[in-house]
């Protein structure tokens, strides 16, 4: 960075991507303020603050003054798409981005820079080109409706001294979570063959870039609206299943058929659509805007 932050604040900053942020970027920052449900015992540089994600509180106190917020906050899409399940994952973004945008609005000294979690998933099934920010075309189901009322949401918010960011993040690769896990305990279980047709595209991103396009846009005045979080060459979920595979030294994975899909999804208490849709997205803003992808090969991602 091109020089030091005063103050942080990370919204829903305890999970995976929260965790992956604060290891890389808490030095970077004078104060560290995370805002989640279970106060946590402070330490170092960085301080876990209360908050229901839904409604201003003391937390709000927090804002006033801060540099950059970002916002993680939202029920994970890891679950049955049940009604109640459903309900959940869309408040919890809404109500979370609004209880965020009141408390900037009110603040004497607004963050210069709220950058607010998006996903990728925005995007159709696309297997015949692939989306980027200028010409990507937007899905029509549950969660592709999630993302637009999420960015909608967002962006309806008047905020005019604070620079806003959505970012469409893909599947972000990290040794402790995300979906890395899942894979390679698949592929040590010799089950990580292609999922379905395995023509479907799949969009991800190792922790490392992740972190990096998040100070890239820091240290970007010029970034605002919304930015592709994706490496630059995203591949088929047969060539992701067999690279991570050979990765840990096998050479070969039981495929899944539809219906094993189905029933496993079923088992885990998930949804074959985190696996079976074509994700193909492009970074092209980042790329245009001169960033550099340390991992820019799924190939590297897996190595690392």
């Amino acid at each position: 960075m091109k020089h030091q932050r005063i103050k942080l604040i990370i919204a829903g900053g305890t999970g995976f991507l929260g965790t992956v942020i604060l290891q890389r970027m808490a030095p970077l920052f004078d104060e560290v303020v995370v805002l989640c449900r279970k106060p946590l015992q402070s330490f170092s540089n960085i301080r876990f603050v209360q908050w229901d994600g839904k409604q201003p509180g003391p937390w709000v106190d927090e804002i006033d003054g801060a540099n950059v917020l970002i916002n993680l906050t939202g029920k994970s899409v890891n679950c049955r798409y049940n009604a109640e399940n459903k309900k959940q994952i869309l408040e919890s973004r809404l109500a979370s981005t609004l209880a965020l945008g009141a408390a900037v609005i009110m603040a004497s000294h607004p963050p210069k820079l709220w950058i607010n979690s998006s996903s990728a998933t925005i995007y159709r099934h696309a297997e015949d080109r692939p989306q980027d920010e200028y010409s990507g075309e937007k899905g029509d189901d549950f969660s592709m409706n999630v993302c637009r009322q999420w960015e909608e949401t967002f962006f309806d918010i008047p905020t005019p001294t604070t620079r806003k960011v959505a970012i469409r993040t893909a599947l972000v690769l990290g040794q402790q979570g995300g979906v890395y896990p899942v894979f390679r305990k698949l592929a040590n279980m010799g089950l990580a063959g292609k999922q379905g047709s395995g023509r479907q595209m799949t969009s991800w991103i190792h922790e490392v870039d992740f972190v990096s396009a998040l100070r890239f846009i820091i240290d970007s005045p010029e970034i605002d609206g919304v930015i592709n979080l994706a490496a630059p060459h995203p591949v088929s979920n047969e060539e992701f299943i067999k690279t991570i595979r050979h990765s840990l030294g096998h050479s070969c994975g039981l495929p899944q058929t539809k219906w094993m899909l189905e029933i496993g999804a079923w088992i885990m208490g998930t949804e074959t659509e985190l696996v079976t849709k074509s994700r193909w997205v492009l970074p092209t803003r980042l790329l245009s805007c001169g960033f550099d992808f340390k991992y820019p090969f799924v190939q590297q991602a897996f190595n690392a």
